[in-house]
């Protein structure tokens, strides 16, 4: 029996936990892209501390794992300009959206937050159709 589900349900685990250690640390909503935009905007300011740490534990303890574990088998593309534009057109949708999956999906929905599920229907829909057309229509995925 495949195992990886088993991967996906402790990282999920671990995404739900971090969300509710930052928002009862903090008082705040542990969306990675308000937080990696407040550093990139300049408007972090007493916080930028406590940003870069967060994003040296997002990048950080992932890669670890990935070290000690031997490696990663993806499924992603080798074509370096889709995953290029993959990357900012995912950064320029959650700035349009005020917020990404940490921030409404996981965040947003645990709270019942009306904005965050529509937020995520939208977007969750819009990776299946970009799935659809990219992979199945053009073949370019």
């Amino acid at each position: 029996m495949e195992q990886d589900w088993l991967w996906g349900l402790a990282g999920g685990g671990l995404i739900g936990l971090a969300g509710a250690i930052y928002l009862l640390g903090n008082g705040r909503i542990m969306g990675a892209s308000g937080i990696i935009g407040g550093i990139v905007d300049g408007t972090a300011g007493s916080q930028m501390r406590e940003r870069l740490l967060f994003l040296v534990g997002l990048f950080g303890v992932p890669a670890i794992v990935v070290y000690l574990a031997g490696g990663s088998q993806t499924n992603a593309t080798t074509n370096l300009a889709v995953l290029v534009a993959a990357g900012l057109l995912v950064g320029l949708g959650t700035r349009i959206a005020n917020g990404c999956t940490s921030g409404h999906g996981v965040c947003g929905i645990s709270r019942l937050s009306l904005r965050g599920i529509v937020a995520t229907v939208f977007y969750i829909g819009a990776g299946g159709i970009t799935m659809v057309l990219f992979r199945h229509v053009l073949g370019v995925i």
